[in-house]
């Protein structure tokens, strides 16, 4: 009966396991701590604009005229694998004016034949995709809608400055 509870075989689990384990846990949690902490993108981007000017201010109207978007003949629609319709729209946004950009939002739309809009998106171009538009600047942008209708009506591509951060 002795023999049944002696048990004379090494443990496979040893020290320097569970330790590791312990660390490993420990610096897994850390990672998920700092990773918790980063602001969200919706607040990054709110940092980035808070002192941009905006629709309605005289310097947003000097601003804007000096910025031309234009569509590029890239732009493509294709069916994804649930049925609907998807757009990869690309452009140019080019600085004509004398000030740095470092801070652009722009909104692109998808019109129909009726100035309707079916589907826009807002974008952070600068300083998402450059640091900074200097004067006589061109960047190209490219972007995706998803979600159309083979019914709808795709007649146009409409851009819109929404916030421009100029360097002071």
């Amino acid at each position: 009966m002795a023999t049944i509870f002696n048990n004379d075989k090494p443990s496979r689990i040893s020290k320097g396991h569970v330790i590791g384990a312990v660390i490993g846990i420990i610096l897994i949690g850390l990672l998920v701590f700092l990773a918790m902490q980063r602001p969200s993108m919706e607040e990054q981007k709110a940092a980035v604009l808070s002192d941009a000017y905006r629709e309605g201010s005289p310097e947003f109207q000097d601003l804007t005229k000096d910025i031309i978007i234009s569509t590029s003949e890239d732009t493509v629609e294709y069916q994804n694998a649930f049925g609907k319709i998807s757009m990869s729209i690309k452009g140019k946004i080019r600085n004509k004016g004398t000030k740095t950009i470092n801070g652009l939002e722009v909104d692109v739309a998808v019109i129909d034949q009726q100035n309707q809009v079916i589907k826009d998106k807002r974008v952070l171009v600068v300083p998402t995709q450059v640091a900074e538009l200097p004067p006589g600047g061109v960047i190209p942008i490219t972007l995706s809608l998803d979600g159309f209708d083979k019914k709808d009506d795709r007649a146009n591509i409409r851009w819109k400055v929404r916030a421009i951060r100029v360097v002071r």
